[in-house]
């Protein structure tokens, strides 16, 4: 498969399979999980990050887990729109992620995704630091996979 146009992403997968989201921080990486219809995201894992090839080990079976065909991973671009060296090394870890699996993804601009997630941590829900630095990751991954899930949607 290839990096797709995330419009291009629901005609590789097979029906009612769910699709992973990623938020690929220095260290670790954010999991979250669509449902079957591709229409919620939940967070779903943080994977602390080691070698490559471990990580994309535990992607995999998380993955393979859940039934999941595709992978949505957040992309960081600056607020000008410009991609700085962050989006680079999410680029370059979807390059290597395909040498090691055949697999349909695609990238969602994840702007301001982890600030989101903190402020609704925080204000939402009262969650204190400590508690918040376990979830975080993971639930920046499901922000970024349900705004890509429902650009799919035309919402």
């Amino acid at each position: 498969m290839a990096v797709l146009d995330l419009t291009d992403l629901p005609a590789t997968l097979p029906a009612y399979t769910p699709v992973v989201g990623l938020d690929l921080g220095e260290r670790t990486i954010g999991v979250a999980v669509s449902d079957a219809t591709r229409t919620v995201a939940s967070p779903m894992a943080t994977i602390r990050k080691t070698k490559f090839t471990d990580d994309a080990k535990r992607l995999f079976a998380l993955m393979e887990s859940r039934g999941a065909a595709g992978v949505v991973i957040g992309l960081p671009v600056n607020m000008d729109g410009t991609e700085g060296v962050r989006c680079q090394s999410n680029r370059a870890f979807a390059r290597n992620l395909l040498r090691l699996r055949d697999l349909p993804i695609a990238f969602w601009d994840e702007r301001m995704s982890t600030m989101a997630v903190n402020r609704m941590l925080i204000q939402e829900m009262d969650i204190n630091r400590a508690r918040r630095a376990e979830v975080v990751d993971k639930a920046a991954a499901a922000w970024i996979l349900q705004g890509a899930l429902e650009r799919l949607r035309g919402i």
